[in-house]
């Protein structure tokens, strides 16, 4: 850590700190997952639909595997699957939009004419689509995924860029005979870091929700993996079916609600850092 990013971090308001201690706490539970969780993802501990009681603090699900267990276990598998996608897509989208800003001609229109025939088809269709094809393993959904997002990544960076190499600082690099790949480095990143840490962080929170969307309706991380987007499909019908003028028969709807509040809590947590990253990148004051 810089002094700089340490002194605002003491400063942070506690919307931030509410923000870190979420994201803490759901790498520290996917990092440690087998130590964590009392069985594991696959193993089938008890009957189906057992209700929460020891051992099974969170009950079981239609094939008798530990919720709490699996639960864990999706933090593991969704995180750290929509985290590696983000990366691919915001690497790949920002450069190849600062790249198409500053080289210009007919780099820049073929480039930018690709991302509106991508964005002209809608994600979900799309992304369907392709994975019925490839077949759904976790490399071709990641892919498929930092494809789509990156295209977004692309138009920000470049519309972000464009009013960047306007400036009279460029102008004065390009007389000196500075090389693209410096422009891009030292004048145009630095200057639109903080239109990027957002779209980070939003990108990061769809990325996550696309990924349990498909895995909602069965094209995403693939059973018997855990994953919080399978664990809502599996565990949807229950809510119909529960007796909530008991516990026992409550805690059968409550069922689907568990990994659909992981996924909201992660989403928030993560949106509470960025806005707090963006509010000192931006340069703006209370």
């Amino acid at each position: 850590m810089t002094p700089e990013f340490k002194k605002a971090l003491r400063h942070a308001p506690i919307s931030a700190w509410i923000g870190f201690i979420i994201i803490g706490l759901y790498i520290f539970v996917a990092i440690f997952a087998p130590v964590l969780a009392p069985y594991t993802e696959r193993e089938v501990a008890g009957a189906q639909y057992l209700p929460w009681a020891a051992p099974h603090y969170l009950g079981t699900d239609a094939l008798g595997r530990d919720v709490l267990s699996r639960l864990i276990y999706g933090a593991r598998n969704t995180v750290g699957i929509a985290v590696l996608t983000t990366f691919l897509a915001f690497g790949f989208g920002a450069m190849t939009g600062l790249l198409a800003a500053t080289v210009g001609g007919r780099f820049d229109q073929l480039a930018s004419r690709v991302v509106d025939i991508l964005m002209a088809i809608p994600p979900l269709i799309f992304a369907l689509l392709v994975l019925t094809i490839t077949g759904t393993t976790v490399w071709a959904l990641i892919c498929v995924i930092a494809l789509l997002d990156s295209t977004r990544v692309f138009r920000l960076s470049r519309a972000v860029a464009q009013n960047i190499l306007v400036m009279d600082y460029i102008e004065v690099a390009r007389l000196r005979g500075e090389s693209l790949w410096w422009l891009i480095r030292r004048e145009v990143l630095p200057n639109s870091t903080a239109p990027l840490i957002a779209e980070f962080g939003l990108r990061f929170c769809f990325v996550f929700l696309f990924i349990s969307a498909l895995s909602f309706l069965g094209l995403g991380i693939q059973p018997p993996a855990a994953d919080w987007g399978s664990m809502v499909r599996e565990s949807a019908k229950l809510i119909t079916f529960a007796d909530f003028s008991s516990f026992d028969g409550a805690t059968f709807g409550l069922a689907p609600l568990l990994p659909a509040a992981a996924i909201a809590m992660l989403t928030i947590g993560v949106n509470l850092v960025v806005d707090w990253v963006l509010h000192n990148a931006s340069g703006l004051k209370e």
